[in-house]
Parts: C-alpha cells; sequence; structure tokens
C-alpha cells in the first residue's frame, strides 16, 4: 500500500489516480468516502475544515480496504490525517494481508495550494475552511510522518509543484525505487 500525504490542494488525489490508472492499482480517497456517505455531521464537519469523527472515517477506509481484497496494490489518498488514525491503520493492516510499502509526502508552497483550490471550486474551498485545513494538516502531520518512520516505513517527501506529469514520474521513481528495496 502507498499512502500519500499532503496538504489540500497539493494533488494527492490527481496523483493517486493516476499512479492508479498506470499502474493498475486500486485508489482510495478518505475525502471521496466522506462525501460519498452524504453522511450530514461528516458534510458538516468537511465544510468547516474540521476533522471528521475517526469512527467513521476508520470505518470507511477498513470497508474499502476489503473491498480490494483482489487487488495487489492499493493507493490511499488522505489518511490518515491524525496519529490515532495511522495508529488504527498499522493495526487494521495485518487484517487485511496489507503493510505500507510508502507515504508518499507531497510538498507544495501555501500560495501555489490557495491558487489551485480556488481553481478547483469545491463549495468547501473557501478562504476560512482553506486555512482551517491548512493548519490542522500542518499541525497533525508531523507526528504521522515520525511515527511511519519510527516504525521503518520509508516517509518520501516529493516537489508537488510542477506540471502533473513532471511530478507523477517523480512519484512513479520514488515508488518504483521503496517497491523494489
Amino acid at each position: 500500500m502507498i499512502l500519500f500525504v499532503g496538504p489540500p490542494g497539493s494533488g494527492k488525489s490527481v496523483q493517486g489516480q493516476l499512479l492508479s490508472a498506470r499502474n493498475g492499482w486500486r485508489w482510495i480517497s478518505a475525502g471521496q468516502l466522506l462525501r460519498d456517505t452524504k453522511d450530514p455531521a461528516a458534510y458538516e464537519h468537511m465544510t468547516k475544515g474540521e476533522m471528521v469523527d475517526n469512527d467513521l472515517v476508520n470505518r470507511l477506509v477498513g470497508e474499502a480496504i476489503g473491498r480490494a481484497k483482489d487487488i495487489v496494490h492499493l493507493v490511499l489518498d488522505g489518511y490518515p490525517r491524525e496519529l490515532e488514525q495511522a495508529k488504527w491503520l498499522i493495526e487494521e493492516l495485518p487484517k487485511h494481508e496489507r503493510s505500507i510499502a510508502a507515504v508518499i509526502v507531497l510538498n507544495v508552497p501555501n500560495e501555489e495550494i490557495a491558487r489551485r483550490l480556488k481553481i478547483r471550486g469545491r463549495l468547501d474551498d473557501t478562504d476560512e475552511v482553506i486555512a482551517a485545513r491548512t493548519k490542522l494538516y500542518n499541525d497533525e502531520t508531523q507526528p504521522i510522518l515520525d511515527y511511519y518512520r519510527s516504525l521503518g516505513i520509508p516517509v518520501r517527501d516529493v516537489n508537488g509543484f510542477g506540471s502533473v506529469g513532471q511530478v507523477h514520474d517523480h512519484i512513479q521513481q520514488v515508488i518504483d525505487e521503496s517497491l523494489q528495496g
């Protein structure tokens, strides 16, 4: 399993979908799973840039991983978002006979993120929500990355600024190296 981590607008979904399509893997987006639930409480939290209840997110991700049991590699986009979720995932993966091959961290300057989110134009991409989600990402991400590193899981920083193709080629190279090592 490959995890994609990055602030909102860093290109996780685009790159995760490209990687999955290129390699015949399954893309799982925590954000899309939450949007698809049509859960009013989840939607309210998302529109404010807040975290959604861990139990709901964990259940949705666990179910999605379970549905992909016949797919060799999974790309998990936007999850975990906090340390409790990261620990849950590590405990859950053996039940699905899975492990994390690499964590890809997409780094993009804040100005570029703001520009991308304005173009994307989701209803929850207001200035206030973007600021809240970016702050939450910055506050919660480092402990997750430190936790994965402490377990010996490769955490790879990738420059997410550039053309979609350039970023994708760099990600593919990093993943190929991780899967071989």
